[in-house]
């Protein structure tokens, strides 16, 4: 059961990150930036959604907006108001309070120029934010100019891959309940799946089918899911998850990790691959075949020698 995300721990979390200033969640968040950084991301999809009301949503979407100025680690913003039903409230007013007053404030400081967001999030779930709310939610971020970007089918089929085609999101995260008419309509629309194996691993939730998705021409990418649930900031280690218990290749999860994470923050015309013209992020790495990086389990601190960001030397290995 996750109890994380069916209110006890998020209700925890949206509690603390409600008390605490922009200094001190600014604090935590370049920590940890900084270890996904010295594990080889360059890029990363960055959230709200532990305020779940006006004044703390945009409290975090600033922070993240000042780790943008501050970090080397690059970031995409995503608002995600709608990730829990707030205590005392229901789906309807949680959904219309996203709609009436979340957004408009987004929309008022992006206007502003003081916080740029690239994608909405919601977290469509049985007790949480149902199919018809989760529609409403999302085509008010679509209206406001955000990509769709949200989680969908992870405890409870709730048809939201078939929801996520139909509205043309850019990509779906979770996916375990995923039914194979799912499957069917996001290869059809050449919608993402964000696969989330630490997710599956730390619950103990069945997996995500990755091969069914992947032989059925669905894009997959792969993300860390890292919350306080699901405490990881190493994508290697993810790879790795990735390859044991979703079946993937390492070639796969190479894949899964650079050129469709891109592509699932609607940057891989610059972003996931060494080409021409494209952003320089790499990693130079202490082994004597790249598969090392996922072979060795829990193994990336010694086999990643320099991190590159943007053609610069970002990170590099202690002696």
């Amino acid at each position: 059961m996750d109890v994380h995300k069916t209110g006890g721990g998020i209700g925890f979390t949206v509690k603390h990150v409600r008390s605490a200033t922009e200094e001190e969640l600014y604090t935590s968040l370049s920590k940890r930036l900084v270890r996904m950084l010295r594990s080889g991301t360059t890029l990363v999809e960055a959230k709200s959604g532990y305020g779940l009301d006006v004044e703390s949503e945009m409290k975090m979407l600033r922070v993240i907006e000042k780790a943008k100025g501050e970090l080397p680690i690059e970031i995409s913003s995503t608002f995600c108001g709608a990730h829990s039903v707030p205590k005392g409230s229901t789906p309807e007013e949680a959904t219309n309070n996203v709609i009436n007053h979340q957004i408009p404030k987004l929309q008022e400081l992006m206007k502003n120029k003081e916080i740029t967001v690239d994608n909405i999030d919601v977290f469509c779930e049985k007790g949480v934010f149902g199919i018809e709310e989760t529609r409403r939610i999302l085509e008010a971020g679509k209206s406001a100019g955000l990509a769709l970007n949200f989680h969908g089918d992870e405890l409870h089929p709730m048809k939201a891959a078939e929801l996520g085609a139909e509205l043309g999101a850019r990509a779906i995260s979770h996916l375990e309940e995923v039914s194979d008419e799912g499957i069917q309509a996001m290869s059809a629309a050449s919608v993402i799946a964000v696969l989330l194996p630490t997710t599956a691993y730390i619950l103990r939730l069945k997996c995500p089918p990755a091969r069914a998705m992947i032989d059925s021409g669905v894009p997959v990418a792969l993300g860390s899911d890292f919350n306080p649930n699901a405490f990881c900031l190493s994508m290697p280690l993810t790879m790795h998850l990735a390859c044991v218990n979703l079946r993937m290749t390492m070639e796969e999860s190479l894949a899964a990790a650079t050129i469709n994470a891109a592509a699932s923050l609607g940057r891989a015309h610059s972003h996931g691959s060494l080409e021409p013209g494209k952003v320089a992020d790499m990693l130079v790495i202490d082994a004597p075949r790249w598969e090392h990086l996922v072979y060795q389990l829990g193994g990336h601190d010694d086999v990643i020698k320099f991190v590159i960001k943007n053609g610069k030397t970002v990170y590099t290995r202690p002696h």
